[in-house]
């Protein structure tokens, strides 16, 4: 059931307002906007990325209605990690408002940085560590370490004359990490020992039961697989996934294999990773991709892009075969990450293509070469007992996550009416420990199609899935302006319908029929000729072939 859409009230001096913009009820596009006293801090800016229902979109953006018309008073924006759905959508913002300061770690500002180059943009940052803290405008943040599946991640407490608001960023509370930088349960203690107001957290794997389990053990699976392989091995990740890519040139080196990566984002984040320190390249590993042609298959690793079934990444592509490398029997595939929910059909049908091209596809599913970046049930509840918060608005997940970190809060002994399931647009007042929802903003997907930004509409795409699975049919009749009596046609095309247009002869004699039927009524308007051809030739199509592909008629009058 939709939500009732009710514009907030004025906000109250010394009263803190948040409000989701983006990251729950999906997996992406993370944001959320804090305000009081007219000034507003917004944590992360990412993006989502498309289903298989929005064809043709190259990302989701964040509706950034509610802060169009107050760019001038956003601080800052604080980017809890690199991963691209909270990070993805700062081009986009920069765009409205270049100067707006953008706050995170050294490995999150590098890579967001990298990014804004590719828009020319050259952006005002500040680099923060864990422990760090900064005073910005009527905010007092304090940075913490967490542990997640891209290094220097950090959760942020957010202190204001309102009150105190833990926000997590994404996390997990692996012991035995492999930067040895754990969740700085410490700080999460201390902040709780204060006094929390509100605790925001990553809800991604609130209905998985225990914990999530550790990295280090990917790294002698990989190592295995990579042994056993016959011939060439791809290893397919997300390109900001240093820990994984750190394991696949560990696992490779101890193989006596070379390294080539392979994706325009792998190449570009790996490169500034190293170049950092994050990650450690083993000597001689890594070799450009025109070196490679020269290696026996049984030494070669690559490492791509396109876990997830991405039409243009370089996995999709190479089962499709529409790429260089020729997918053969004897090759491995291992996809070393986790699904994200709306892309199971496309990397199934991904997996079917390459092993019907003779590889082994090897995958969480199979064998352990993947762990989650996310808190499951039993580290969440941790985090309650620690943290004692006064209320809780569980963040970064869809309905389902949302709903189950709800329950381990009130497990816990959160009480029911300070633990808020909200959605993108709701909007929360705080003051003094009090945490109550003042309204919900109507807000939508902001597509990104080519180009073009927003000019696509939830129209625009049923259109497109109707001619991508219904097919689409043209007809052009002429009439006499008089009469109305047919002069041409008539003429009907189609595309994705029948090959033989000969199926249309026994609707022609119809629409004939029914445009001297509407003649002989008095009808003589264009768009009423029109709406007439439309029905007729919708009705015979339904009726006689059970599809509703795009009818799209012309009648001139002559």
């Amino acid at each position: 059931m939709p939500s009732t859409i009710y514009t907030p009230a004025k906000l109250k001096p010394g009263t803190l307002r948040i409000t989701p913009i983006g990251g729950l009820g999906e997996i992406g596009r993370n944001m959320t906007t804090f305000e009081i006293d007219g000034k507003i801090l917004i944590v992360d800016c990412g993006v989502l990325f498309p289903e298989e229902h929005q064809p043709g979109v190259d990302l989701i953006l964040p509706d950034f209605s509610p802060i169009k018309d107050r760019l001038q008073d956003i601080i800052g924006v604080v980017l809890t990690h690199g991963h691209e759905d909270h990070i993805g959508a700062v081009p986009y913002l920069l765009k409205l408002r270049a100067d707006i300061p953008l706050i995170g770690s050294t490995l999150t500002l590098a890579l967001i940085e990298a990014k804004l180059k590719e828009h020319r943009i050259v952006p005002y940052t500040l680099t923060v560590a864990e422990g760090d803290l900064e005073r910005m405008g009527p905010f007092d943040l304090e940075f913490i370490a967490v542990n997640h599946s891209i290094p220097d991640a950090l959760a942020v407490c957010i202190t204001t004359k309102a009150g105190t608001v833990l926000h997590t960023g994404d996390f997990k509370m692996d012991q035995l990490p492999l930067d040895d930088r754990i969740t700085d349960l410490r700080a999460f203690a201390r902040i709780g020992e204060t006094g929390l107001d509100l605790f925001m957290s990553d809800s991604t794997n609130a209905d998985v039961p225990g914990f999530t389990p550790n990295e280090r053990d990917i790294g002698p699976v990989l190592e295995s697989v990579i042994a056993r392989a016959p011939r060439r091995v791809i290893v397919a990740s997300f390109s900001s996934h240093v820990h994984r890519v750190q394991q696949v040139l560990d696992a490779a080196y101890a193989n006596d294999r070379k390294v080539v990566l392979m994706g325009r984002s792998m190449v570009r984040n790996m490169g500034i990773a190293a170049d950092l320190g994050y990650l450690k390249v083993p000597k001689d590993v890594l070799i450009d991709a025109k070196k490679a042609v020269n290696l026996p298959d049984n030494k070669l690793v690559y490492m791509s892009t396109g876990s997830q079934g991405e039409p243009m990444a370089v996995l999709s592509r190479m089962a499709n075969q529409e790429h260089q490398i020729v997918i053969g029997k004897g090759d491995t595939i291992i996809l070393a990450s986790s699904l994200i929910p709306g892309n199971e059909n496309g990397v199934y049908r991904m997996i079917n293509g390459l092993m019907k091209l003779g590889a082994n596809v090897v995958h969480k599913g199979n064998a352990k070469v993947h762990v989650s970046g996310h808190a499951a049930a039993g580290e969440l509840i941790y985090c309650y007992n620690i943290l004692k918060p006064k209320n809780v608005l569980p963040v970064h997940g869809e309905q389902r996550h949302l709903v189950a970190n709800a329950n381990l809060a009130i497990q816990t002994g959160v009480p029911e009416e300070n633990t808020f399931i909200a959605e993108d647009g709701t909007v929360l007042d705080m003051k003094d420990g009090y945490v109550h929802q003042v309204g919900q903003l109507d807000l939508g997907f902001v597509y990104v199609d080519g180009s073009s930004v927003g000019e696509i509409t939830e129209a625009d795409l049923k259109d497109r899935r109707i001619l991508s699975e219904e097919g689409f049919i043209s007809i052009f009749v002429a009439v006499d302006k008089q009469t109305g009596k047919v002069l041409v046609g008539p003429e009907i095309q189609a595309r994705g319908f029948a090959e033989d247009e000969a199926v249309f002869d026994a609707v022609i004699p119809q629409v004939i029929k029914a445009l001297e039927d509407a003649a002989k009524n008095g009808t003589r308007d264009n768009v009423a000729l029109t709406q007439v051809v439309r029905r007729t030739v919708g009705r015979w199509v339904n009726t006689q072939h059970r599809r509703k592909p795009m009818i799209v008629p012309v009648v001139i009058e002559a």
